[in-house]
């Protein structure tokens, strides 16, 4: 089943991870930042691995990038949820990081594990050509930066203010840079780890990654709290247009159907040596959580 098979890719991520996080000076970071990191579905580690595995780039070197792109989207949780952004009081079925600790220790757990992932991408083992480390640090930077990750949340938080909904043009757009861009950089830096054209899995990648959001959309509407480990509704009671506002369910399920075919699509060139790519694709559009 492709549950357990991301389980157990994910726990291999998240030992990496784990890893990693031992080797910080004991102290309240420290230990926000594991808490920050704990849980989760580990996708876009599990992406990074698998891209990886496709072409043949050593294992070792793709947990270590898997690592550093799950401590990217952990920083961007604890920040997403601070007062100041997302104001959300629980993530992954436990209190937030600012509600657990403060604010300050939040901003700090944060930015702390954002440079944690670019110290593991740095460091030789990742992999041995300094080319291919130079590029997957760039590369995220750019993923996770002002030209992508951190660009969709400021026009997430303008849009609320824009005195009108967002049309689904703009929606698409915020939201290939909000939650799309680090899913991309995961599914191509298996490729990129090996010297490889990453262009399919890009391809593959960037509809995964709005069809991802899309469900997410869905989630908010239909999902169970309690399973989702995090609040919801919270779109539509603060009145942000998103995909179902703009399509309706039946209308966005469709959507996200199309998009998990086209990320399928992309895949063609690895026949079926790819087929947990695509289950992936299937998966993130029937998750409940």
């Amino acid at each position: 089943m492709f549950r357990d098979r991301l389980a157990a890719a994910g726990a291999e991520v998240g030992a990496a991870l784990e890893a990693h996080l031992d080797t910080l000076p004991d102290s309240e970071i420290a230990r926000a930042m594991r808490y920050a990191a704990a849980g989760g579905k580990r996708l876009r580690g599990f992406l990074v691995v698998e891209g990886a595995r496709l072409h043949g780039a050593p294992r070792a070197g793709a947990l270590r990038a898997a690592a550093a792109v799950e401590c990217i989207h952990a920083y961007s949780l604890v920040h997403d949820d601070l007062p100041c952004m997302d104001d959300d009081d629980l993530r992954r079925g436990q209190p937030t990081v600012h509600l657990a600790w403060d604010e300050a220790t939040a901003v700090l757990a944060g930015d702390a594990l954002q440079t944690l992932a670019f110290e593991i991408l740095a460091g030789a083992e990742t992999a041995a050509d300094p080319a291919r480390r130079a590029a997957l640090v760039a590369g995220l930077a750019r993923a996770a930066g002002a030209a992508g990750m951190v660009l969709g949340q400021a026009q997430d938080i303008a849009a609320e203010t824009a005195g009108r909904a967002l049309d689904l043009d703009e929606i698409t757009a915020l939201q290939a840079n909000k939650t799309g861009a680090l899913i991309r950089w995961s599914g191509e830096a298996g490729a990129v780890l090996a010297g490889d054209d990453p262009a399919a899995l890009s391809r593959y990648a960037t509809a995964l990654g709005l069809a991802f959001q899309i469900a997410d959309d869905i989630l908010d509407v239909e999902g169970d709290a309690r399973t989702a480990g995090k609040r919801l509704r919270k779109d539509a009671a603060a009145g942000k247009a998103t995909f179902v506002s703009l399509l309706g369910l039946d209308g966005a399920r469709a959507r996200a159907r199309a998009l998990a075919d086209e990320a399928e699509a992309a895949l063609a060139p690895y026949g079926p040596d790819a087929d947990a790519l695509r289950e992936a694709a299937r998966f993130v559009i029937a998750r409940d959580r």
